[in-house]
């Protein structure tokens, strides 16, 4: 059902946890399903310098933080304002149709951190 980097992403967490301040730190929840996300990133000169993450939540949406928080550390505002769905999707090798909210959640805890960081 979940793919090879999925279960990689679920087992083995990348970025765990959160990040004290002056970081930046949002919490977004789905309410269809009560997947809940706080994503955190401390900023150095418009770069992610740190990306972290806690989520309650399934499989697809604990995996689906870990690639977030990879694909964020190390780039630029601009370079992250362009991770959509499709690239978190592609980060745990694909998600199924009724995990796709996974990815949304992600990109949701992304704009929200974005929004709040400016």
């Amino acid at each position: 059902m979940y793919s090879e980097k999925l279960i990689e992403h679920f087992q083995n967490p990348r970025n765990a946890g959160e990040l004290p301040p002056p970081a930046v730190t949002v919490e977004v929840s789905n309410p269809a399903c009560g997947d809940i996300l706080r994503l955190s990133a401390r900023f150095e000169k418009g770069i992610v310098a740190e990306a972290r993450y806690k989520t309650r939540g399934c499989t697809a949406s604990i995996a689906a933080g870990s690639a977030l928080t990879e694909l964020m550390t190390g780039r630029t505002r601009q370079e992250i304002e362009g991770v959509g769905p499709a690239c978190i999707e592609a980060a745990v090798g694909g998600l199924s149709p009724e995990s796709k909210h996974a990815a949304a959640l992600c990109v949701d805890a992304l704009r929200a951190l974005l929004a709040a960081s400016r």
